[in-house]
């Protein structure tokens, strides 16, 4: 697939650098908000293989307060013209907001990571707006999208109810036939199963042991588990501890041919990633 003026093949996986230009986020909220802070870090993640860099300007950690459209795009449009007039690298816009990514693509931005994966029923919830608005967007700019897997309420045991990664994957073909509708070509689109995302520790687990099964669905697919709760529950929230996990959920994604991870720690995964291409598929 084709973001921005790179292409990504099916046949590797590569790194989404998270660059959160917030104060709240829950591993590094606060620390580049400013944005010569957030252009020497993003310096950085291009230094260490970073293969593209993901803008975000509101957290959505569980609990997390949502800011205006135009807050928002303040924080990051800034951000994302100084990096991609910098540095010839690909930049995401973290956002469900069709405002914010409007801005983010006028300011040099080539694909939209919607955490609500382009689903009208959400439209209920405050400062969700219309999906079409952000599949118009898409289209329109040739840009890219990864449609995520969210769920709006945790249920304790629904795992055990169901076959749950059939049901990701039923929510995630609803949610490419929106996508489809709307005109946006499929070499555009990225499929993310949504670790911690209205999810129990237990799901997300599940997940993380099944993600072949997501591998077959036609799609290249994202992990973003980079420190998050399944790794804290299991380890705890040492650095140290939260770096280890995220590197193991790293070799499972690249073992189970996922295209992306989505992480903080770049140079750690980017060596995980060499490492386990080359001995499980062969190539480096």
């Amino acid at each position: 697939m084709k973001i921005g003026g790179k292409i990504f093949s099916s046949r590797k996986t590569y790194i989404m650098g998270i660059l959160n230009v917030t104060p709240d986020s829950f591993s590094d909220g606060g620390k580049f908000l400013d944005p010569d802070d957030a252009l020497r870090h993003a310096e950085e993640m291009v230094r260490d293989g970073a293969d593209i860099i993901d803008v975000g300007g509101e957290s959505t950690r569980p609990g997390f307060t949502p800011v205006s459209e135009s807050e928002e795009a303040d924080r990051t449009s800034e951000v994302i013209e100084r990096i991609t007039s910098s540095f010839d690298i690909p930049v995401s816009i973290d956002t469900y907001k069709a405002a914010v990514a409007k801005s983010a693509l006028e300011a040099g931005a080539s694909m939209i990571n919607d955490i609500w994966g382009l689903r009208e029923e959400f439209e209920d919830i405050p400062d969700v707006p219309c999906r079409q608005e952000i599949s118009a967007l898409v289209k329109d700019n040739d840009a890219a999208i990864c449609l995520m897997h969210n769920s709006r309420t945790e249920y304790p045991e629904r795992h055990q109810e169901e076959n749950y990664i059939s049901r990701i994957k039923k929510e995630l073909s609803y949610n490419l036939s929106l996508a489809k509708r709307a005109g946006i070509e499929e070499n555009r689109i990225i499929l993310d199963p949504g670790v911690g995302f209205g999810k129990t520790q237990e799901e997300n687990v599940l997940i993380l042991k099944e993600m072949e099964a997501f591998s077959h669905m036609g799609f290249p697919m994202l992990l973003g588990a980079s420190r998050k709760s399944v790794i804290r529950n299991i380890l705890g929230g040492e650095e140290e501890s939260l770096f280890n996990g995220t590197l193991f959920t790293t070799a499972l994604a690249a073992a189970a041919g996922f295209c992306f991870v989505r992480v903080h720690d770049i140079k750690g995964n980017k060596d995980m990633i060499s490492m386990v291409q080359e001995i499980c598929h062969g190539k480096s």
